[in-house]
């Protein structure tokens, strides 16, 4: 599985700002947070390390390690607004942030406005392995095995209940109803699947429980490699639980379905992907590739990279952290967005706008094999500001994990968790339109209210920790696929040009780091528990009742920064 080279126009693009698989070209979407975690950054950047004034020196708060999910329910940003004293920051204190949640929220998670831990994992002796042997290493076929059919999409599970009882999926499950719910009526022909062939990378299918894909054009490194290896990860995880499946999937960053084209949205191709820009797409979200790992950027599988940043988080505590907005990848991958970014960095004579900003070389991470870009130790700033690429970026949930508080410049584009970020609650939200001023101002008041700033932090992380533990992204997975098989109108057939993928045949073959963090994302048992029970679709007033609460934080945020500069 060599990383197959971009192709057309939009690859082209890619290509022109993206490293592939060595020899290493001009890498695209430098959206990674990475550095080395140590004082050689600085220094080569000519930035020393800050210390805190001693005015910024507190005992560390204890953290809220809230689940942190509740689109129902949102941390809303409490402002005190129009206050006639003349002190601002007499106007943000300790009552600044409020934590509410709706009722339906509450009542769906026992009260507390957030969902359970997935489940209590059985011991390892009684738990089923999931049968791997490279015994041919370098072998493409595919053993034959008895496996369980594949339920039809109404029947009742082919295997027996699990012992452990399911859990209620975090809220933004919710939104797999509003992305399928152009076919909810009409439901999903053949024909309207092939369709969507024309920007489609691969055409993948299950039938009785075995994975089949067509290949229409080569994906950038290998991202159609590592999302096809999540699904064989989801099948093994759940055997007889995926119906048949038909499916067509863009591997590129910016949705390609546009609403603004299907009048009546029934007859509107269906494409998974990986992004969309709200109501003017009708991509299907699917979790992305780099969950199982990124090997040309010597990015880990989502669980282990978890494990390894816990302990990073810890050791330089929130308050010993640099009291800047720090952000480090390609300023050319964004274009206007990234470019304009850049112009907030301290520059020598021109005004701070407490912001730390890096390019990343990514020839030089290759040569150097990636020694100073551990996304795991990138945990030194107490602000860490988020940017789009081209359009969407993997980097957000890298940025939620660090414990700091995430700054995200306004973006229309939104992958299938972001969708349950709360403003005020997971992050501070940059207006796009005024990106300096933006930035210094939420640093500037994070610093003068560590406690809210670093709780804010700290909910992003547990979101990105627990409401997108593994556990979920493969339940997300099979809800979503589950519900889409039930929408097809015919009995999904393999192609006559199709693949066989299993396990073996992906990853046996594979050497170096690809083959590390594809046996790294491997699924070791069956899964010996229900999946999360998939809460209802929001209903039209929670919906808005959800914008307006958005529009609330954003309004109060938007006064507060107009007050300031009136001061100064």
């Amino acid at each position: 599985m060599s990383g197959p080279a971009a192709t057309g126009e939009h690859e082209e693009e890619e290509m022109a700002a993206l490293v592939p698989r060595p020899p290493p070209s001009p890498m695209k979407d430098g959206d990674l947070q990475c550095n080395d975690g140590g004082s050689t950054e600085s220094t080569e950047h000519g930035i020393s390390k800050v210390k805190p004034p001693s005015s910024w020196t507190w005992g560390r708060v204890v953290p809220t390690r809230g689940i942190g999910l509740v689109m129902g329910g949102l941390f809303v940003l409490s402002m005190l607004v129009g206050s006639t004293s003349s002190n601002w920051w007499s106007q943000l204190d300790s009552s600044t942030f409020q934590l509410g949640t709706s009722v339906s929220g509450a009542a769906r998670h026992g009260g507390h406005g957030r969902p359970p831990h997935h489940h209590t994992p059985s011991s390892a002796a009684l738990r089923v392995p999931i049968p791997f042997n490279c015994i041919n290493e370098t072998s493409s076929t595919c053993r034959r095995a008895a496996t369980s059919p594949s339920p039809s999409p109404s029947s009742s599970p082919s295997v027996p209940l699990p012992l452990a009882p399911s859990s209620t999926c975090p809220e933004y499950f919710r939104h797999i109803h509003k992305d399928l719910s152009p076919w909810r009526e009409t439901g999903i022909t053949r024909q309207a699947v092939e369709r969507a062939r024309h920007w489609a990378f691969f055409r993948l299918v299950v039938v009785d429980g075995r994975a089949y894909v067509v290949k229409y054009r080569r994906a950038f490194q290998t991202r159609d490699v590592f999302t096809q290896w999540g699904i064989l990860q989801l099948l093994a995880r759940y055997p007889g639980r995926v119906p048949d499946l038909d499916i067509m999937f863009f591997c590129g960053d910016i949705p390609q379905v546009r609403a603004a084209g299907f009048p009546n949205p029934s007859t509107a191709p269906p494409l998974f992907g990986y992004c969309k820009d709200g109501a003017e797409a009708l991509d299907i979200l699917f979790p992305d590739w780099t969950f199982w790992g990124w090997p040309e950027v010597n990015i880990r599988p989502w669980a282990p990279f978890l494990e390894e940043v816990m302990p990073e988080n810890q050791r330089v505590p929130w308050p010993e952290r640099e009291p800047y907005a720090y952000w480090k990848g390609n300023p050319t991958a964004g274009g206007e967005v990234r470019g304009d970014l850049m112009r907030c960095n301290a520059s020598d004579g021109g005004k701070d706008w407490n912001a730390r900003l890096f390019g990343q070389d990514w020839r030089y991470a290759i040569r150097n094999d990636f020694k100073d870009s551990n996304l795991a130790k990138q945990c030194l700033y107490r602000y860490k500001i988020y940017v789009q690429g081209r359009g969407w970026s993997v980097s957000r949930k890298y940025i939620l994990a660090c414990d700091s508080l995430m700054l995200p410049i306004d973006s229309p584009y939104q992958d299938f968790f972001s969708r349950g970020l709360v403003a005020g609650r997971h992050y501070w939200p940059i207006d796009n339109t005024r990106k300096c001023p933006s930035i210094k101002f939420a640093v500037d008041w994070g610093n003068a209210h560590p406690a809210q700033a670093q709780r804010m932090g700290e909910e992003g992380s547990s979101f990105a920790r627990e409401e997108m533990s593994m556990d979920y992204v493969y339940d997300y997975m099979l809800h979503l696929l589950t519900n889409y098989a039930r929408l097809l109108r015919y009995k999904p057939t393999v192609p006559g040009n199709a693949v066989e993928l299993c396990l073996e045949s992906m990853a046996c073959p594979e050497s170096g780091r690809s083959r590390e963090f594809l046996l790294e994302s491997r699924e070791r048992y069956v899964a010996d528990y229900e999946p999360c029970t998939l809460p209802p679709p929001f209903t039209a007033d929670e919906v808005k009742e959800m914008v307006r609460r958005d529009e609330e934080v954003r309004s109060k945020v938007k006064r507060m920064e107009e007050e300031e500069e009136k001061k100064t």
